[in-house]
């Protein structure tokens, strides 16, 4: 997961990331990192049109996002 937060930071490229909020609830959100802390992140979050800190150990999981395909 580390090396895909580095490469969002380097390349200004969006993930995708699962969060566990402060009520424990799971988001989904997309993101692109503007630096990486120690135990957290501050990143760009699409949802929130917002620059937010997320907690490294509420992060569930993250991923590239995939761009659609039209047939």
């Amino acid at each position: 997961m580390k090396g895909l937060l580095n490469r969002s930071l380097e390349k200004k490229q969006k993930i995708i990331i699962y969060y566990m909020d402060s009520n424990n609830q799971v988001t989904e959100r997309y993101v692109r990192v503007l630096e990486i802390k120690e135990n957290s992140i501050l990143a760009y979050c699409y949802y929130r049109k917002k620059v937010r800190t997320f907690n490294m150990e509420n992060i569930l999981s993250a991923g590239r996002v995939r761009k659609k395909v039209v047939s």
